[in-house]
């Protein structure tokens, strides 16, 4: 018979949706390892494998993402938008970013290659979210890509027409 106090969601799990919660929240708000998080877990007696708090994490942070993501901060509408170049695993990726004037992240995009489609790809995936209102103003880092994908947006009517760009 199933537990009347145990969500369906946490339905045959060996530990308490408390604990698991706990562990998952535990590594997705600091840069503790999976080890770091069964070491605090021991400390309060209780017996973890850090696979376990692996697969925890793998199967509940996307539904803790959906169901935060509402709540999030609304960002302000001045964003800046760049490219850098960074080390992922060994490999190196170019790392589209839009932030805020207050250095809130708004979006990201990962890309293996410096392409003139990652531009358009950031804007389709940071603009529909409702929690970032459409910006007022982008101030761009000078690359290529960025006209192209803003006049491509503002046809689409996803960003004004109007109103400043630099």
């Amino acid at each position: 018979m199933a537990d009347p106090q145990r969500p369906a969601s946490f339905k045959w799990w060996h530990f308490t949706p408390e604990i698991i919660l706990c562990a998952v929240r535990g590594y997705l708000r600091s840069s503790l390892s999976y080890r770091d998080i069964q070491a605090l877990l021991v400390e309060r007696d209780l017996g973890i494998d850090p696979t376990t708090v692996w697969r925890r994490v793998q199967g509940y942070a996307p539904e803790l993402e959906e169901r935060t993501r509402p709540y999030l901060k609304p960002t302000n509408k001045s964003w800046r938008v760049d490219e850098t170049y960074v080390r992922v695993k060994g490999g190196c990726f170019y790392l589209y970013r839009a932030l805020d004037s207050a250095g809130a992240t708004i979006d990201f995009s990962l890309s293996p290659r410096r392409s003139a489609d990652a531009a358009p790809a950031l804007f389709a995936k940071a603009l529909p979210d409702a929690s970032h209102p459409p910006p007022r103003v982008i101030n761009t880092d000078q690359a290529k890509c960025y006209p192209p994908a803003i006049s491509e947006s503002k046809e689409e009517g996803v960003l004004r027409s109007r109103g400043g760009q630099r």
